[in-house]
């Protein structure tokens, strides 16, 4: 009967939302009702997990991993077990040390401070507030601001900025990656 609504129901966009909220309220489909909030947690995590990959304000590998466990747990890990799962946590930890250590590198190779590294980070916070611009000079703007309140040149602090720029550049394509690989990873097992 519930297959014959749905075709039913299919057919006209009202109907359906109106069986899809007869299910969510229905007290006798209470498993109904925690799948569809599980997926819909999964979904709104990984969108926003994927966000955080880019994003520095956001903590995109937790979110997207938590994103992917609780798409697993609506399917009752049928598809995604244990071993899957410990990869994609493996995998969260990888992106944060791939992050920080390309950060490091990339402001150290430079001759960069420790306060050049934090000015970066928090212009890079901030320019995201200012859109496309903001993004890309933000962590440059940072970095030199840092680095000249340590009494250094502003050759010095230049030079630092391009360095800590470079490095949360890196280290954000590197999260980029992990974490579609870590979509790559789930779609696969789920799919496959």
């Amino acid at each position: 009967r519930c297959i014959l609504q749905r075709n039913y129901y299919w057919q006209s966009p009202s109907r359906y939302h109106e069986l899809f909220w007869k299910l969510a309220l229905d007290a006798r489909s209470g498993v109904v009702t925690a799948t569809i909030v599980l997926w819909l947690l999964a979904i709104v995590l990984i969108v926003i997990g994927l966000a955080g990959l880019v994003l520095p304000a956001l903590p995109g590998p937790p979110l997207l991993f938590a994103g992917l466990l609780f798409a697993a747990w609506a399917e009752d890990f049928v598809y995604i077990g244990a071993g899957t799962l410990t990869a994609l946590g493996i995998l969260t930890v990888v992106a944060y040390l791939v992050d920080f250590i390309a950060g490091a590198f990339g402001a150290k190779r430079y001759g960069a401070s420790n306060r050049a590294v934090i000015g970066a980070a928090i212009g890079a916070i901030v320019g995201i507030f200012f859109g496309l611009a903001g993004v890309l000079l933000g962590p440059f703007v940072g970095a030199v601001i840092g680095e000249l309140s340590t009494q250094r040149g502003l050759h010095a602090a230049s030079r630092a900025g391009v360095g800590a720029t470079l490095g949360l550049i890196i280290g954000a394509a590197a999260k980029l990656a992990i974490g579609f690989t870590m979509v790559g990873v789930f779609l696969v097992m789920r799919f496959v």
